[in-house]
């Protein structure tokens, strides 16, 4: 089948991408020059796509100034509308459409699954609200889903390359007080939802991609520092994140516990529900 995948240069893209040309399947990227062509334009480089995934944005954790507010929101939302657009004026249509969201959409304290109703009031949870608002007009063209990235694990890029020179050089340690929750999830597992969301017709709507198992900050730096056998013991105050990235610092000195009911319910078999084993198997290559 042919796939159509936007971002498919970034962290997680490039490997979505490179599961399905393992695997046999046409992959159709889709670049920052896609996004200028017109709907009737793009929907011709889309034809023939059994699936359509956009994964591109500009990346959120920078200083929120004026512009880069402007980029992150129009990274998405503009792009999601035109992607939505296009596939209107496919013939035929493809069969699902599945678009990035994260899990910022939900507040900072409670526990929450996808039914939850609740938005933060906040920039990304409000960037993540339109996001899905844009996502949601395909619905009448296809299967849709919006997938709520938690933190993605990786040994390559993506939050955890940021972390682990300091832990490296036995200079890790608790974000803010490590209080905050992580709702985490294994590159592996990103790929695995992600093939199994294809196989799984009823699924639709938005999806928790994250672990079973969300930890704190402290519990996560803890593990971190036991897989690599290092000291964990000076901690990061959040008045140092502010300095760095002003109000976007929100996005590691605050957490949620975001729980995979969707992926649960429809029993998908996580490979790494297990912190430790997840940092183990990464950092072991």
């Amino acid at each position: 089948m042919k796939v159509a995948i936007s971002g498919s240069t970034g962290f997680v893209g490039s490997k979505v991408a490179s599961l399905f040309r393992l695997q046999g399947h046409e992959i159709i990227p889709l670049g920052r020059q896609d996004f200028r062509l017109q709907p009737q334009e793009l929907a011709q480089k889309l034809s023939g796509s059994t699936v359509v995934i956009h994964l591109a944005g500009e990346p959120i954790l920078q200083r929120w100034t004026t512009a880069s507010r402007r980029r992150i929101y129009e990274s998405r939302i503009n792009t999601t509308s035109l992607l939505t657009e296009s596939l209107r004026h496919m013939d035929p249509g493809p069969e699902t459409f599945i678009c990035a969201s994260g899990v910022d959409i939900y507040p900072h304290d409670g526990v929450y699954t996808e039914s939850a109703g609740e938005v933060a009031p906040t920039f990304p949870g409000e960037v993540c609200r339109d996001w899905e608002r844009e996502a949601a007009a395909a619905e009448k063209i296809c299967r849709t889903l919006m997938f709520r990235f938690g933190v993605i694990l990786g040994n390559d890029g993506g939050a955890l390359q940021k972390m682990l020179l300091p832990f490296r050089l036995g200079v890790g340690g608790k974000i803010a007080g490590g209080a905050q929750m992580m709702s985490w999830v294994h590159i592996e597992d990103v790929l695995g939802a992600m093939q199994y969301a294809l196989q799984q017709p009823q699924l639709e709507g938005p999806v928790n991609i994250v672990a079973p198992g969300a930890v704190t900050n402290a519990e996560f730096s803890r593990v971190l520092a036991r897989t690599l056998n290092r000291p964990a013991f000076i901690p990061i105050p959040s008045f140092a994140l502010r300095m760095v990235f002003g109000e976007a610092a929100s996005l590691v000195t605050k957490g949620r516990t975001v729980v995979p009911e969707k992926l649960t319910f429809t029993r998908y078999p996580f490979r790494f529900p297990d912190l430790g084993n997840a940092l183990k198997d990464l950092l072991d290559h």
